[in-house]
């Protein structure tokens, strides 16, 4: 039964997906620090944010508009790791764990909202 947002498994996925982000980009270089890492780190965190937001809303259609919102943000992580890879701070090998559990929120966000979509 879900009783808050921390009962969707797509909430937990992206949680974990933030903690892996930040693992992560605690190797990139220095000088990327208020650059490339702190944009990976809050598009990252923006998933989950969005996903506990649009949970806490009491209209469906508000609901929806936060997790396209989510969406937006899971792609615009997954472009940032892309940059960071073409840019030789990190390679796909890294990236793999990342990559993996942003398909997986990403799987899983499309589900919800074509549940949530079907019931409007």
């Amino acid at each position: 039964m879900i009783r808050s947002f921390k009962d969707l498994e797509v909430w937990q996925k992206s949680m974990d997906l933030v903690v892996e982000v930040y693992r992560l980009t605690k190797t990139l270089p220095a000088d990327e620090r208020f650059g490339l890492t702190s944009q990976i780190r809050r598009a990252a965190s923006s998933v989950a944010a969005n996903i506990a937001e649009g949970h806490g809303r009491t209209h469906r259609l508000d609901y929806l508009r936060f997790l396209s919102i989510a969406r937006g943000s899971l792609s615009e992580t997954q472009t940032h790791l892309l940059i960071a890879e073409r840019l030789e701070y990190l390679t796909a090998e890294h990236t793999e764990r990342v990559k993996e559990l942003a398909d997986s929120v990403g799987r899983l966000l499309n589900k919800l909202i074509q549940a949530l979509a079907r019931k409007s």
